[in-house]
């Protein structure tokens, strides 16, 4: 396997990991010094292998100028101990450091595949579609290149999101209402923002009733929470919650941003969701995430040029009062989901390990 760079790629790697090693799979995971702060949760008997990578995204004029050397030892660094020990298959995950493995695994005509977490390609899994025999998507549709087709399979999710899987809704009524509000860690700001006005701004029969899980920044906290205190609203409001899957799953409502793996996680327990894309995501990516829950009708999108606290109050309000209309949200979800990406993912490994012949 090959991934590194940020969580969105290592996670599904961890999972596949997992599973592979449960049916007998000896897994190696390539990776360079930056995606090796993510292995400490992979199992002890995934081997670690360093290589040097880069990109060009980061770092001044030499640094720059050093990006085709480091990526060129790399390469060569991955086919050396390829050679020493071929693999059956090599998985991509996409982030700069699955260039090396990747790349080596093109030169020698191994089985080779490449998994995209989000709706739009990243730039390595992009170089690398045309190049491989197959790519697994995680989001459906995924914006693909032209002669390319993806095979869906979702993006695997936590033990603890399968165990909340199409969890029970209690519909929205004129009782305590939990809404959970998730942002990842750069586009968790407009949240803070917004989200407390919006809730605010609801009707006094229905704000009364409203119990808010409210994820924000740590320099954002004492804000947040004091807005909500001074408008009588019960607020939870921490910057990261370690309970997501049982808060999501006891959630009437949850507003966030659409990262694959919060797509995921909502798809899977079931929930009506409101979904702000991060806006200066690579290639908007967010808002192809968040584009299958809003076709199937489980989500509302509120783009941020459109997002205003009076907007999403309306669009909160809308959901609230209507009980059959959020059942039938949390149900579209479901229909949409993967629990089962993971079984998915070693199913396409393992047909892919079993071929012959030199992939394209």
């Amino acid at each position: 396997m090959a991934a590194g760079g940020t969580g969105g790629h290592m996670f599904p790697a961890q999972a596949l990991a997992e599973a592979m090693l449960a049916r007998g799979w000896r897994v190696k995971l390539s990776t360079d010094e930056r995606g090796a702060r993510y292995v400490g949760a992979f199992p002890e008997a995934v081997e670690i292998e360093e290589v040097p990578s880069a990109t060009f995204a980061r770092g001044g004029l030499m640094a720059k100028a050093a990006v085709p050397f480091r990526v060129g030892a790399g390469v060569l660094s991955a086919m050396m101990h390829m050679r020493r020990d071929r693999p059956d298959a090599v998985v991509g995950f996409g982030g700069y450091p699955s260039i090396p493995a990747l790349g080596a695994a093109y030169l020698m005509k191994l089985p080779r595949m490449i998994h995209e977490q989000n709706g739009v390609l990243g730039r390595v899994n992009e170089a690398f579609a045309t190049r491989v025999t197959c790519v697994a998507c995680g989001t459906w549709p995924t914006d693909l290149p032209e002669g390319v087709e993806g095979v869906f399979t979702g993006n695997p999710v936590r033990r603890a999101v399968l165990e909340r899987a199409d969890a029970p809704y209690i519909p929205p009524g004129d009782y305590p209402m939990a809404v959970l509000v998730m942002g990842g860690s750069q586009g968790a700001r407009i949240l803070s923002d917004m989200v407390p006005a919006a809730i605010a701004a609801l009707p006094e029969g229905l704000r009364r009733n409203i119990r808010v899980s409210h994820q924000a920044r740590a320099e954002d906290h004492d804000r947040v929470a004091t807005f909500y205190a001074e408008h009588g609203i019960h607020a939870d409001v921490q910057p990261f919650f370690h309970d997501v899957p049982n808060r999501m799953a006891e959630a009437q409502l949850v507003i966030s941003r659409s990262g694959a793996s919060s797509v995921a996680d909502i798809s899977v327990i079931g929930r009506p969701s409101i979904l702000i894309p991060y806006a200066v995501a690579a290639g908007d990516h967010q808002t192809a995430n968040a584009r299958g829950l809003v076709e199937a009708g489980a989500a509302i999108r509120i783009p941020e040029s459109q997002l205003t606290p009076d907007a999403l109050s309306d669009n909160i309000t809308t959901i609230l009062t209507q009980p059959q209309g959020a059942v039938q949200m949390g149900r579209a979800a479901v229909s949409v989901s993967a629990p089962d990406a993971t079984e998915r993912l070693v199913a396409l490994v393992e047909g892919l390990a079993s071929q012959t012949g030199e992939p394209r």
